[in-house]
Parts: C-alpha cells; structure tokens; sequence
C-alpha cells in the first residue's frame, strides 16, 4: 500500500487531486493513504471528510520538518506555488522547498517525485514567477540527474479553471460590479486546462512508471485570449461588460494599481510580464493524451459554476463530469 505525501494540498488543484485520489481508490477497492501538509490544520477541514486523508501540520519550508513528513512515504506531490510576491518569495517557493524536497526526499529514501511547474517557464522569461519555476525544475532535474534513486515527472499546466478557480470567477464577479472592463494583456493567449483533467494527470503519473523521467504540458483543447476569456465569464455569468483592451503604458499602471489594491493584488505587474509569453502547449512536449486523457472543452465546464443558479451542488456535479 504506497502513502503519499502532499504539499500544497488545501488548494484549488490539491482539493481536487485528494478527491480524484480517493475516488479512484474507491473504485479499485483499495486503501488510500495520503498525507496532506498543511500550515493551519483549519485549511484542510474540507479534506478530513474523504477516507484515507490525513492532515499534517508543518511548515515544510524548515527541513526537519520536511523530511519528517516524508518518513514512511513513497511518493510526494508538490503543488506549492505563488503567483504574487518579491523576488525572495518567489524564490522561496519555487526554488528553494524544491531543492530542500530534493534533499528530504533523499534523506527519507523517497524515490518518486511530481512536480507541478507551469506553461512558459524559461531561465531568460520577462517575469519573475516563469523565471523562477524554470529555475525550481532545474533544482529538482539536477537531483534526479545527480540521484539515480530519485524518480521525477514534471507538469506543466495552461491557466487552470474549475468552479473554485481564482481566474473565471474573478472576471465575473468584476464584471457584475462595472460597467466596463478595461483589460491590460487583452491579446495574451492561454489554453485553460479544467482542474478535473490536471488532478487526473497527477493521478496518472504517480500510477505509470513509464512517466518517470518526462515532462508533460496540461493544456485544453482550445486558445484563447484573455479578452475571449473575459468575455466568455461575463456572459456565463449573466452580465457581460464591454472589454477595454488597454495599450501596454495603460496595462502597466492599471497592473500597478491593482498590486496594491487592498485585501490583496488582483493583478501584477509581474502577471503582466508572464502574459508576454503565450500560455499554450509548445507541442514539442506530450500532453494530455499521452496519460489517456482527453481534455476537457471550457463549454462543458464553466456553465456549472458561473450561470446564475447554477453554483450550489459543486461537487456533484464536478464528480459527475469527472466520469
């Protein structure tokens, strides 16, 4: 019986990941064993229901700590990533606890490794987040390379959306409140990627030897850009807005403001630099239908949480799209 270990696990892709994992144990009729760490116990009270799910509280940025959690573990799944912050957070999160796993993971004799870096990603790449999850992949290629005990798969997903997705829902709740949305990075292109299928992928590496080693884009089926996107949850919503694409001086100081905006940033000006880069599949790497997958269009996803009406019984309905 493998245990698993999971970090990032109380958010938006861990939560979907854990009841995948569950579901499918279930349905193999086999005992599922997964350690979810967790700085606030409190994060993870929507997990505690699902059989098989522990809760860890630890800070896994200390080393001690880290290591114990994987003590007795067979595999670890690293979800943790920041999509705002300085260059020493950013550095933080995705360098340096991929290189303490690493470490730990070794020390604990933990063999299997999947990492979830993003589209995009590049040592030269105009933002801080791409640069820095180039350079979390390179720490963790390199302990493979260096550890022939150590198994690594990396993924690399588009924008992820999901009826508790950060991205659809925002543009939607901000479209219910303005009259007009001005947009910096309108013509940005992105391949969003249902959180269904990346919990999947996940699923399917740890289950697969034959991922071990290879890197794989999570991409959907279709490109859009950000202004498409803004538009498609303003209508699923009920209350489309008019888009404003704003010119790249407009972009810069609207991201500026809403760095700073308060309870939180909205948008960056880092998000901004990301969006530089088109957020879709390379194709030069295998996707999806590589792990059997097929991915899954927006049109059959987003009508089940942005529609009026239609955001009660989530996770029923996620359960039954997921089938």
């Amino acid at each position: 019986m493998t245990q698993l270990l999971l970090l990032g696990g109380t958010g938006f892709v861990g939560r979907a990941l854990c009841d995948t994992l569950a579901r499918q144990a279930q349905a193999a009729g086999e005992p599922l064993r997964l350690r979810v760490a967790t700085r606030r116990r409190a994060h993870g009270t929507a997990l505690q229901a699902l059989p098989g799910v522990t809760l860890a509280e630890a800070d896994v940025h200390d080393d001690r700590q880290l290591t114990g959690l994987l003590q007795g573990c067979d595999a670890v799944v690293n979800l943790v990533a920041i999509l705002h912050g300085s260059e020493a957070a950013f550095e933080a999160a995705h360098v340096g606890l991929p290189r303490r796993l690493a470490a730990a993971a070794q020390a604990a004799g933990v063999r299997r490794v999947v990492h979830v870096s993003a589209l995009g990603v590049g040592l030269e790449a105009p933002s801080r987040y791409l640069r820095s999850k180039a350079r979390g992949e390179a720490v963790l290629q390199a302990a493979a390379a260096a550890s022939p005990g150590l198994d690594l798969t990396l993924l690399r997903p588009s924008v992820i959306f999901g009826a508790e997705d950060r991205f659809l829902n925002l543009f939607a709740r901000l479209q219910a409140l303005a009259p007009v949305v001005p947009l910096g990075g309108a013509g940005a292109r992105f391949q969003p990627v249902w959180v269904g299928d990346v919990a999947q992928a996940i699923a399917a590496c740890l289950r697969q030897p034959a991922t071990r080693g290879h890197t794989y884009e999570c991409a959907g089926p279709e490109v859009f850009t950000l202004a498409e996107l803004v538009g498609l949850a303003g209508r699923e919503a009920g209350h489309p807005r008019p888009v404003l694409p704003l010119p790249g001086p407009l972009a810069w100081l609207q991201a500026t403001a809403l760095e700073f905006a308060p309870g939180g940033p909205l948008m960056s000006r880092d998000n901004l630099a990301s969006m530089q880069v088109p957020n879709i599949a390379s194709g030069q790497l295998p996707g999806l239908a590589a792990l059997g997958l097929n991915p899954t269009p927006l049109a059959a996803v987003t009508p089940t949480y942005l529609r009026p009406g239609q955001r009660c019984a989530r996770l029923d309905r996620w359960r039954a799209l997921h089938h």
